[in-house]
Parts: C-alpha cells; sequence; structure tokens
C-alpha cells in the first residue's frame, strides 16, 4: 500500500506481543507509531480539530520519536494500554482529569475515520460482558453449557444440584489485592453446601461442567481463523502452563463460520475463543477474550499469527 498512512499501536511498554507485530511492519516497510495512553502530559500529545473536515478529526498525534496525522492513520491495534492514573493529584482531582483523558484522547481516537479498528475499544468492552456472549452463542447455534447468572442463592444451590458438577467463574476479570498479595480466580468447582447468603451481594456465573478431553483455543485475525488444541489435566488451563501440550487443527467449517459470524455481530475484527472439546468430539463455547494474547501460542505450536495481525493492519480499513 505505496502512500498509506501509519499504524497506531496503543500499548503499555511491556507487552512483548505487541513488539512482535510491531517488528513484522517495520521489517515490511510499514511506519509505525506506538504509544500508551498513560503518557498523556508526558511522551503523548493529541491535537484535534473538529468541524473543519467533514471525515472526522483533523490534527496529530505525537510522541517523542514519531508523529501521526489522525486522518492518516490507517489501523489503531488497541492491545494492552494504560490509562493515566493521576496519583499525585488528590482523589477528586485525579477522578476529574481520568474522566477527561478517556473522554478527549478516548473519544478522539475512537472517531478516527477511514481507520481499521483491532478493535475498536468501544466494541472490545461491549464483547468483555459474557451474559451477551452466552446470549450471541446461542443465538448462532453454537453449544453453550447450561449456565446461570444469578445473586439468588436459592436458584445458585438448585442449579447446582441439578447439573451435579457445577464450575464457579467470574463475570469480569478484576486485579486486586488482599493484605498486599495479589488474588486471582481461576474456573472452580463449587457445591451446593457452599452457597450461603452472601452471594446477594453481586451476581456469580455458575456453569456446568463439560466432560472435557481437550480445550481449544481459537485465534481469529480478519477472516484467518487459528485453532489449537490444549492438553491438561487441570480444570482451568491457565493454572500451570508447563504442563500443557499443543496441537494445531482445523475447525469443522461450520463451527469456523459460527465464530466468524460471532465476531461480526460484536463488530470485531480479531478474538481469541476458548472452547472444551467433549469425548464425543462436540465441542462447547465457553468464552470470547476480545483481546486475549496469543504470542506463545505462536512460540508452541509455529503458526504465523504475527503474520496473520501483520497482514490484517497494514491492509486497514475496506
Amino acid at each position: 500500500m505505496t502512500g498509506a498512512g501509519p499504524v497506531a499501536v496503543a500499548t503499555a511498554a511491556d507487552d512483548m506481543t505487541a513488539d512482535t507485530v510491531i517488528t513484522e511492519l517495520n521489517r515490511r516497510g510499514t511506519e509505525v507509531i506506538r504509544f500508551n495512553p498513560a503518557d498523556l502530559g508526558t511522551d503523548l500529545l493529541v491535537s484535534a480539530r473538529f468541524g473543519s473536515r467533514p471525515t472526522g478529526p483533523a490534527g496529530q498525534l505525537r510522541t517523542p520519536s514519531r508523529s501521526a496525522d489522525l486522518t492518516g492513520i490507517r489501523s489503531l491495534y488497541w492491545r494492552r494500554p494504560d490509562w493515566p492514573a493521576f496519583d499525585h493529584l488528590d482523589p477528586a482531582d485525579a477522578r476529574f482529569a481520568a474522566a477527561q483523558t478517556r473522554f478527549g484522547l478516548g473519544g478522539t481516537l475512537y472517531s478516527l475515520p477511514n481507520c481499521l479498528f483491532v478493535n475498536h475499544p468501544l466494541r472490545n468492552r461491549a464483547a468483555e460482558h459474557k451474559p451477551l456472549q452466552l446470549a450471541a452463542a446461542q443465538r448462532l447455534g453454537l453449544t453453550v453449557p447450561p449456565t446461570l447468572v444469578t445473586n439468588d442463592h436459592h436458584d445458585a444451590r438448585e442449579f447446582i444440584t441439578a447439573h451435579d458438577q457445577v464450575v464457579f467463574k467470574t463475570l469480569r476479570w478484576t486485579p486486586y489485592q488482599k493484605d498486599g498479595v495479589g488474588m486471582t480466580t481461576w474456573t472452580e468447582p463449587v457445591t451446593a453446601g457452599e452457597i450461603d447468603e452472601r452471594i446477594t451481594v453481586v451476581p456469580h456465573l455458575f456453569q456446568a461442567r463439560v466432560d472435557k478431553t481437550a480445550d481449544i483455543r481459537v485465534i481469529v485475525a480478519g477472516t484467518r481463523v487459528f485453532a489449537v488444541r490444549i492438553d491438561s489435566d487441570l480444570l482451568d488451563w491457565r493454572l500451570d502452563y508447563s504442563t500443557l501440550a499443543y496441537r494445531p487443527l482445523t475447525l469443522p467449517s461450520a463451527l469456523e463460520k459460527a465464530l466468524l459470524a460471532f465476531l461480526e455481530d460484536f463488530h470485531l475484527v480479531s478474538g481469541s475463543f476458548d472452547l472444551a472439546l467433549d469425548h464425543d468430539g462436540n465441542h462447547h463455547f465457553l468464552e470470547l477474550n476480545p483481546n486475549g494474547q496469543w504470542g506463545w501460542l505462536e512460540d508452541e505450536t509455529g503458526l504465523p499469527l504475527t503474520s496473520a495481525f501483520a497482514d490484517l493492519l497494514t491492509r486497514g480499513a475496506p
């Protein structure tokens, strides 16, 4: 694409997956501007004018080493950016500053014209809601394990009793600490006897456990679909990566089409799906991470994932 504008990559400084994609884009001679919203005011400047052009904001995005015209950005790869916390301000001022940043810088970036978003941040956010995912998967004909989202302890006990083996999952992974110790909640088995009135405080997600023989991670970049079988003895394979075995595979055509339709339903161009494969060869939809990690899978399997994402970003909007 001779004369095409730069690819913008929004991410934190320590994002190795973004590093590999940027290296590939550089190898191809594609101009890249990398930035992190957290650097606003120090290493990031934005200036956007509205009302003088019919197609969106006119202005520039500038870092210490790069600058890009907003109207010329061909693709925005929204990877793992940080937003500034403004810890040096008092709480009220920090809240005000954070809101101005998200709606000023964020709103400007979200309005880029003629730009391919991988993915659009607002679309990412919508697609992160698991109840929305489950409803979409069911509507598109994917097999969804029986699932209950509730804060009613009576309903929770009845569901667990009815399905015998049930797991608990968080509705959204949220980093937090207790007494200085980082807390992470994995997919865990739960019994009816563990349920009491405390669950009324917030909704909980309970799901019938799939009698699986393997997990499958599916990475989609545009229309290219890559599937990897993950073998382990773990309920949640993320607990111990050292025990995992990987094998690329080809999905049934109907399943591949359903996953592509799922992304289209959420107006996404990429995503990482988690599926469970049962002993009868049936695939069960578990969840989508619209901005999931995939770098380690390329290392383990040799699948050309970096190249696929570089192709997508270089191509830009249709």
